[in-house]
């Protein structure tokens, strides 16, 4: 597929300024908010006390308007609640939380020759300035494409740049089809554990910058191997299953589905169940449909 845009309106842009923005996210959010710049972003998850997933979002430092600010991309229908969370742990700290949704869009480029057609290397989170906003390789995983937070009319260097508009359902077909989550459409607000949603291959967790909130629990739940689910990728032919449709092995529950598209899906399984389906030939049901998991090639933390 060639090099094509997309607006993700599922997405908006907040933006957290003042002297003590980096110290502020940095005690709050799982990656270390130090190595973000306007030339690096980063990807990153809140979380409860528990560990549990809260939001997700980019982030990246901008200094176009001529103050340094951190901008995050969080779900565009849960950004106020991220906003008063966020609130309520700035106490002194000398910073500003704003809303940037009505100044700046979501947008990602995706396909054959995505990073060449913005001048991004191929590697996760570089950065650079584009159209009066910010362009950077997706900083979970290249393969993604790039992700930009442009004004409205930075859209127009992307016709500029060659790039066709394509339906954001289309770069979803590809997520799905590489296996990464995005946000509440396959991670459950104060349930989901990180680990269980391969944030840790993809560069949501930083294990060596010190505490942040759900940063003990985190830490526990790698170094005791306590994860006995993981996300799946899983392609199937048939209607497309429901979120939170049952999975089922032999009859016997082993899951369920998160998000679904054309014939591709994810869905979070029993890693004891998935051993067992590939030793004896066994296949997983949702429903009337038939799916068929595949490790992520990019999960190079585990053999499930």
């Amino acid at each position: 597929m060639s090099a094509g845009y997309a607006v993700l309106d599922q997405r908006s842009v907040v933006a957290v300024s003042g002297e003590d923005r980096k110290a502020f996210l940095q005690g709050l959010v799982s990656n270390d908010v130090l190595r973000v710049t306007p030339d690096h972003a980063a990807y990153a998850l809140f979380l409860t006390p528990q560990g549990k997933f809260l939001h997700d979002f980019s982030m990246v430092e901008s200094d176009s308007g001529g103050d340094a600010v951190l901008l995050l991309d969080p779900e565009t229908d849960r950004r106020a609640d991220l906003l008063r969370r966020l609130k309520m742990y700035k106490l002194r700290s000398k910073i500003a939380l704003e809303d940037r949704a009505d100044r700046l869009r979501v947008a990602v480029v995706f396909g054959d020759g995505a990073l060449e057609a913005l001048g991004l290397p191929a590697e996760a989170g570089a950065a650079r300035p584009f159209a009066g906003g910010v362009a950077f390789t997706d900083p979970r995983l290249p393969a993604l494409g790039a992700r930009l937070f442009l004004p409205a009319d930075g859209l127009a260097a992307l016709e500029s740049a060659g790039l066709a508009r394509r339906d954001a359902a289309d770069y979803d077909r590809m997520r799905l089809s590489l296996g990464v989550p995005d946000g509440t459409l396959d991670l459950i607000p104060e349930k989901s554990i990180p680990l269980e949603s391969r944030m840790d291959a993809l560069n949501a967790i930083s294990w060596d910058k010190g505490c942040y909130m759900g940063q003990e629990l985190t830490a526990r739940t790698k170094y005791r191997a306590l994860i006995k689910k993981k996300l799946f990728p899983m392609t199937f032919d048939g209607p497309t299953p429901e979120a939170g449709t049952p999975v089922t092995l032999d009859g016997k529950d082993a899951g369920e589905v998160r998000s679904a598209r054309d014939g591709v899906a994810l869905a979070l399984l029993r890693l004891e169940d998935v051993q067992r389906a590939a030793e004896n030939g066994l296949t997983f049901q949702a429903g009337s449909v038939a799916l068929i998991p595949h490790a992520p090639d990019w999960d190079h933390t585990s053999k499930g």
